[in-house]
């Protein structure tokens, strides 16, 4: 796959643009709306921040003893932002995104305005149009995996999310993978999975959607005890054979709109290969 010359353009895309004043609730609004998971922070059409799901996440379990709508998105935003050119390669792209350790890079132009933005998900997008050459999800996928039971308390499961600097864990059961819980799943209100197999979808959605959602107002993380794993987790993850091929994940994280899949063998699970993954074989 030769992509040290590739240039970046086929590939920039325009993105959502909040001032550091907005309101951190309002900022989880638009995240949830647009179902993206960064947002620019500028000013002057200058980026001077940036503030992420995984942000919102911090906010949310750090913040025990002040109310959220007086949060505004500049107090959570990162501020040490790495950005790149628009006549940078996408090889640059990929180095700059493992070297940092994030999952999307500002694009500027030459005036040093906001040209767009480059995630992995971009890149995955490129490695699965211009692959050429066969890789076993085996030669690449991390093999140690960190999970949890579907009865963990919700406290527990966010406190394994931040604590070890990961986007998502693999909720297992007798070493199968049976849910998978991210960042995203704890921005929106949740509510018990007895609760919304039975309640008017249409309840669902605004209490989902709520722009100020009552565990918000808790100012404490006490609402977690009563949730447990099985209830916010994706059931069912799309799951991928360890023999498979790195370009069959990259179309399943494309059509399905996620970051990470289980690697199973024999329907056990045996490893988890993520976005992140990939970049390093496109780094490499």
């Amino acid at each position: 796959m030769q992509l040290k010359n590739a240039s970046l353009n086929q590939i920039i895309k325009r993105t959502i643009i909040v001032s550091t004043d907005t309101p951190l609730l309002e900022a989880r609004s638009i995240l949830l709306r647009h179902k993206i998971g960064r947002l620019i922070v500028a000013r002057n059409d200058k980026p001077v921040g940036i503030i992420t799901e995984k942000d919102l996440v911090r906010a949310i379990y750090y913040l025990a003893g002040k109310p959220l709508e007086a949060i505004r998105v500049g107090d959570f935003m990162s501020r040490e932002l790495v950005t790149i050119t628009e006549k940078d390669t996408i090889h640059d792209c990929a180095k700059l995104m493992l070297s940092h350790k994030i999952s999307s890079i500002i694009v500027l132009k030459k005036d040093g305005t906001l040209a767009g933005i480059i995630t992995k998900t971009d890149l995955a997008s490129v490695f699965l149009t211009q692959s050429s050459t066969p890789l076993l999800v085996s030669k690449i996928m991390t093999k140690k995996v960190i999970t949890v039971k579907p009865a963990d308390s919700l406290l527990f499961v966010e406190s394994v999310l931040i604590n070890n600097k990961i986007s998502r864990v693999v909720v297992e059961r007798k070493k199968m993978p049976v849910g998978i819980i991210t960042h995203r799943d704890f921005i929106p209100a949740k509510m018990p999975l007895w609760i919304k197999q039975y309640a008017d979808p249409k309840e669902v959605e605004d209490f989902t959607l709520s722009p100020s959602p009552y565990e918000y107002k808790a100012n404490q993380l006490s609402y977690l005890l009563n949730f447990i794993a099985a209830d916010i987790m994706t059931p069912n993850p799309v799951v991928i054979e360890a023999t498979d091929d790195v370009s069959t994940v990259a179309l399943l994280m494309i059509r399905h709109g996620i970051s990470g899949i289980p690697v199973v063998k024999n329907s056990l699970l045996v490893g988890i290969i993520t976005k992140t993954d990939i970049v390093k074989a496109i780094a490499s």
